[in-house]
C-alpha cells in the first residue's frame, strides 16, 4: 500500500466519523421555552410584585417560627422525619433519578459476554449437528462445539430520541423534587393549621366551662329567689334550660377538638391512641406580613416549579415521538474464539469477528407514528395549560389570605368592641335581677348575645392564625428581613 492510498483512506474514515458525529448532534423536536405567562403588573391587596418565576430550590426556613410557640415548632419539626405521604414523596424522587439513569445508559453500547459448550450428534450424510472441526463428507457422529464471544451493540442517536428522553427523564425527576418540597409545606402548613384550630378550640371548651359554673351559680341564686318567693318557677326551669343547653355546647366542642388531635397525630406519623396535646391557651402573635411583598415569595412556590419541569418534560418527548420518523443506525461487533476442540479454542486458527452497521427504517405503520406525536403534542399543550392554571391559582392564594388577613384585622376590632359592651350589659342586668327590677329572661337574653360575642371573637382569632398560615403557604413558605438599605442605595423594604 503506497502513502497517498493510506492517507486517502484515513480520510476517507475521518469523513466518516465526523459525518456520525455530525448526525448525532442534531436533535429532532421543538426545543423547549418556559411558556409565556399573562401576569398582573400587582397584586389587587398588595403591591410590589412582579412576574413569578419558580426558584423551589430556595431555603425557606424554618417559618413557623414566626408564631413563637414552642410546642408548634416541636411537632412541626417531626412532619419531615415521620410523614408517611412525605416519605412517599421522596421515594417517588428515587424513583424518578432513577429512572434518568436508565435513560442516560442508552448513550453508551451494550457489551455481552457470552460462553457456550455444546455436544451433539448426527447421521452419517445428513450434515445436521456439523459445527467447527467437522469436514464434509464426514460419516457422522459425536460432536464438541466450544465457544467464548464478546458482542457490543451501539445504536447511534442520529436523531437524538436518547437525548430527548433524557431531558425528559430530567425534567421529571427535577418535578418529583419539587413535589417533595410541595409536600413537605402542606403537610407542615395543614399541621399548624390544624393546631391553631385546636388552641382555639381549646379557648371554646375552657370559655364554655367557665360559662357553665357561671349558669350553675345563677341556677342556684335562681333557685334561692324561688324559695322564697321573689321569682316564679318559670324563672328557675329557664335558668335549668340555660345550663343544660350550654353544658351540651361544652361537650360538643371537644368532639372537633378530639379530632383535631387526631389530624395532628397522623401528620407526624403516629396512631392516635400514642398522640396527645395538653390543653393551652391559643396564641395571639401574629407574624408581621408587609403589604409590599418581595416577588421572591411567589417565585419559590414548589407547585410552580412542578408544573413547569412537567411542561418541560412533555416538550421533550415530543421530540422522542417524532424521531420515530426517522431511520435507526445500529453498530454491532463480535467476536471471540471458536473451536471442538477445548485445547484449541483460545489458539489463533479458532479466532473469529464480525463488524457492521446496521440502517432500520419503519415503511409503514398505519399511522401509527403520526398519531404517537400528536398525542406528545396534546400531552404537552395539557401541560403547558396546568402549569398556567397553577400560577393563577398561587395568585389567587395570595389575594385570597391577604384579604382575609385585612378584613379579619378589621372585623377582630369590631369584635372586641361587641365583647367589652356585652360583658357591660351582662354586668348591668345582673345586677338589675338581683335588685328585683329585670326579670330573668332579660338575663338569659344577654348572657346568650354575651356567650355568642366571645365564641365569636375565638372564633376570629383562630382564623387570623390559620390565615396567616396559609398567606405563608401561598407564598412559597417564608420570607426574609431585608436589609437596612438596598444594593443600589433606596431605602431597604421589610420583606
Amino acid at each position: 500500500m503506497t502513502k497517498p492510498s493510506f492517507v486517502s483512506r484515513r480520510r476517507r474514515e475521518a469523513s466518516v466519523v465526523c459525518a456520525i458525529a455530525g448526525l448525532a448532534a442534531c436533535s429532532v423536536g421543538p426545543n423547549y421555552v418556559r411558556p409565556p405567562l399573562e401576569t398582573p403588573s400587582a397584586y389587587k391587596e398588595a403591591q410590589g410584585w412582579k412576574q413569578a418565576e419558580p426558584r423551589d430550590e430556595q431555603s425557606r426556613g424554618n417559618w413557623w417560627e414566626v408564631f413563637n410557640d414552642p410546642q408548634l415548632d416541636a411537632l412541626v419539626t417531626q412532619v419531615a422525619i415521620t410523614n408517611q405521604t412525605i416519605k412517599a414523596a421522596e421515594a417517588r424522587v428515587r424513583e424518578a433519578q432513577a429512572l434518568t439513569q436508565q435513560a442516560r445508559a442508552a448513550f453508551f453500547p451494550i457489551v455481552t459476554a457470552n460462553a457456550s459448550a455444546t455436544r451433539s450428534s448426527s447421521r452419517a450424510g445428513t450434515g445436521i449437528g456439523t459445527g467447527v472441526g467437522s469436514t464434509a463428507g464426514s460419516s457422522g457422529g459425536v460432536r464438541n462445539n466450544y465457544n467464548v464471544a464478546l458482542d457490543i451493540n451501539w445504536e447511534i442517536d442520529l436523531w437524538g430520541r436518547v437525548r430527548r428522553t433524557v431531558e425528559a427523564s430530567e425534567a421529571t425527576a427535577e418535578a418529583s423534587a419539587a413535589d417533595l418540597e410541595s409536600a413537605k409545606l402542606s403537610a407542615q402548613a395543614q399541621l399548624a393549621e390544624d393546631y391553631f384550630l385546636l388552641r382555639a378550640q381549646d379557648a371554646q371548651v375552657r370559655l364554655l366551662n367557665d360559662t357553665v359554673a357561671a349558669y350553675e351559680r345563677s341556677l342556684q341564686l335562681t333557685r334561692n329567689q324561688y324559695a322564697v318567693g321573689v321569682v316564679g318557677r318559670a324563672d328557675v326551669a329557664q335558668a335549668e334550660t340555660q345550663l343544660k343547653s350550654t353544658q351540651a355546647q361544652a361537650i360538643d366542642a371537644t368532639v372537633q377538638r378530639a379530632q383535631l388531635e387526631h389530624a395532628i397525630a397522623i401528620l407526624i406519623g403516629k396512631p392516635p391512641a400514642e398522640f396527645s396535646l395538653a390543653a393551652e391557651t391559643v396564641p395571639t402573635v401574629f407574624p408581621v406580613i408587609p403589604v409590599e411583598l418581595p416577588s421572591e415569595l411567589l417565585e419559590r412556590r414548589p407547585d410552580i416549579a412542578a408544573a413547569e419541569r412537567r411542561a418541560a418534560a412533555a416538550n421533550a418527548q415530543i421530540g422522542v415521538a417524532e424521531s420515530a420518523f426517522f431511520p435507526s443506525l445500529t453498530l454491532s461487533a463480535t467476536g471471540g474464539f471458536q473451536s471442538s476442540v477445548l485445547s484449541q479454542l483460545f489458539s489463533l486458527p479458532s479466532r473469529f469477528w464480525s463488524l457492521g452497521p446496521a440502517l432500520a427504517q419503519v415503511i409503514f405503520d398505519a399511522g401509527l407514528r403520526r398519531a404517537q406525536t400528536a398525542q406528545a403534542i396534546a400531552t404537552y399543550d395539557e401541560n403547558v395549560a396546568n402549569y398556567r392554571q397553577t400560577v393563577l391559582t398561587g395568585f389567587q392564594e395570595v389575594e385570597d389570605n391577604l384579604a382575609a388577613l385585612k378584613i379579619l384585622e378589621q372585623e377582630a376590632a369590631v369584635q372586641d368592641e361587641a365583647v367589652k359592651a356585652a360583658r357591660e350589659s351582662l354586668a348591668i342586668v345582673l345586677n338589675q335581677y338581683r335588685a328585683g327590677t329585670a326579670n330573668y329572661l332579660a338575663v338569659v337574653v344577654i348572657q346568650a348575645a354575651a356567650l355568642n360575642n366571645e365564641r365569636t371573637a375565638i372564633s376570629i382569632l383562630g382564623r387570623r392564625l390559620t390565615a396567616s398560615v396559609a398567606l405563608i403557604k401561598a407564598l412559597g413558605g417564608g420570607w426574609k428581613e431585608a436589609p437596612a438599605a438596598a444594593a443600589d442605595g433606596e431605602p431597604g423594604r421589610r420583606g
